[in-house]
């Protein structure tokens, strides 16, 4: 069986290593006004920081259409007999019940709908484990248990500057919003049950920091394998040098520095870290 692996945008695997490694994607969009850009097609990461830089409100975000999918799959079914299709959290967008409905409307290829429950380089965490199980020839049902089992260890949290827009796009209720903006409250977030919650209340940035990297050295101080990724917004300096000091302490651990793109940029603001991590 030959097995297509396929992600939305929001994986922010870069087109070179897409490329490299046979994956295929489908742009989520953000909406400036009336024009609409798909990300990593119509808009670069760098494009968007700078756009917004000259506009008051962030702007909205679209899925992909039932018919983008199905065009896609249609592509595929050409030269694949399954496909894995991996998405961006079902709590934050309905790309993953979008993909539910394409499957049952695919002629000629069997299709896997892989809800992350997640986003960014972490959802890119399983997309590259797919697709290297499927150059080895696995099937779609012994790639999707690998990826069930990597969801076991996969650790994710984040910080962001100003708790709006999270609010505005509806992945934060009101009050935990309100509170923390009154309090100038930095919380430390992450997903649980695919939506985006507190995980630990902090007042200032340097410490909210120096938590979630407390939180990893849970995990990278055993020596186990890891696999680790540092996640930034329009902050590539900063977040390299936090990456090279963890590089140093923890020689076991294999790191690489990615990137929040437009659409999660959008619903999180500018300023934003994230750390990510799952045992090999």
């Amino acid at each position: 069986m030959k097995v297509a692996i396929i992600t939305d945008s929001t994986a922010y695997i870069p087109e070179q290593q897409r490329e490299k490694n046979h994956i295929h994607m489908v742009p989520l969009s953000v909406v400036f006004g009336d024009k609409a850009y798909q990300e990593e097609v119509d808009i670069t990461t760098d494009e968007f920081y700078e756009k917004v830089k000259t506009i008051k409100q962030l702007p909205k975000t679209t899925q992909p259409s039932i018919g983008k999918i199905n065009e896609k799959l249609g592509e595929l079914s050409k030269e694949y007999d399954q496909a894995i299709f991996i998405t961006l959290s079902s709590g934050i967008s309905g790309t993953y019940q979008t993909v539910r409905t394409a499957q049952s409307m695919a002629d000629n290829i069997e299709v896997y709908p892989f809800d992350s429950e997640i986003s960014c380089m972490a959802q890119g965490f399983y997309v590259l484990e797919a697709a290297r199980l499927s150059k080895e020839g696995k099937d779609a049902p012994t790639i999707l248990q690998r990826l069930d089992e990597m969801k076991k260890s996969l650790r994710a949290y984040f910080m962001v500057d100003d708790l709006s827009h999270l609010h505005r796009g509806g992945r934060l209720n009101g009050a935990q919003a309100l509170i923390g903006s009154m309090l100038q409250i930095k919380p430390i977030l992450h997903f649980e049950d695919t939506i985006i919650v507190p995980f630990e209340k902090i007042r200032t940035e340097k410490k909210a920091l120096k938590r979630i990297f407390q939180l990893f050295d849970e995990d990278a101080s055993s020596g186990e394998p890891l696999r680790a990724t540092i996640i930034h917004a329009n902050r590539e300096a900063d977040a390299n040098e936090i990456m090279q000091q963890l590089m140093e302490k923890y020689p076991h651990v294999d790191f690489e520095l990615s990137y929040f793109g437009p659409v999660i940029g959008t619903h999180l603001g500018r300023r934003v870290f994230r750390d990510r991590w799952y045992k090999k």
